[in-house]
């Protein structure tokens, strides 16, 4: 059986603005880069799989209906893009709850390896805070920092720039 190169995406952030718990329709604005790098990531073989630790349902600032309600809303967005979201992950817990999920635990991630038959050694975790890249210590998965300069992980500005890079680094 043929195994999937994923790219695993944090979602606020890294595909969207993230102005700090963002669950209404209005406050979705895709970020700079985002829809040409995913198109060339999909031209290329990659499939998309968001891993999203979203906390404001634990904080009781929206609910799991509201966040389902703006996740339908950005994949009808990205679908007029003709970018198609294989799967969506998510963390409705905060730090207190102490889950197996939120990262940067890993249950998510090793839930959609499993799921999905997943190539780590051509996927890739793209985010733009350190623990969206967690699964890089412990697998093949290559990280991406989005728009945070880190010692560890390849820096790029914006999702296109990590797309061109993903690219050239698959071609050799």
């Amino acid at each position: 059986m043929k195994k999937n190169k994923i790219i695993f995406l944090d979602r606020d952030g890294t595909i969207n603005y993230d102005f700090g718990y963002v669950y209404q329709k209005e406050k979705l604005k895709f970020i700079e880069g985002v829809i040409e790098g995913l198109k060339k990531l999909a031209d290329f073989g990659f499939q998309f799989i968001i891993i999203t630790n979203q906390s404001g349902i634990g904080r009781g600032y929206f609910t799991t209906e509201q966040y389902n309600e703006f996740t339908s809303y950005m994949l009808k967005k990205l679908q007029k893009h003709n970018i198609e979201i294989l799967d969506i992950f998510y963390c409705p817990h905060v730090d207190e709850d102490n889950c197996e999920c939120r990262k940067p635990k890993l249950k998510l991630f090793y839930d959609a390896i499993d799921k999905y038959n997943i190539d780590t050694n051509h996927s890739y975790a793209i985010g733009d805070k350190i623990r969206d890249l967690a699964i890089c210590e412990k697998t093949n998965i290559k990280g991406i920092l989005i728009g945070n300069k880190s010692d560890t992980y390849i820096y790029k500005n914006n999702l296109l720039e990590a797309a061109d890079y993903i690219i050239l680094r698959e071609k050799t």
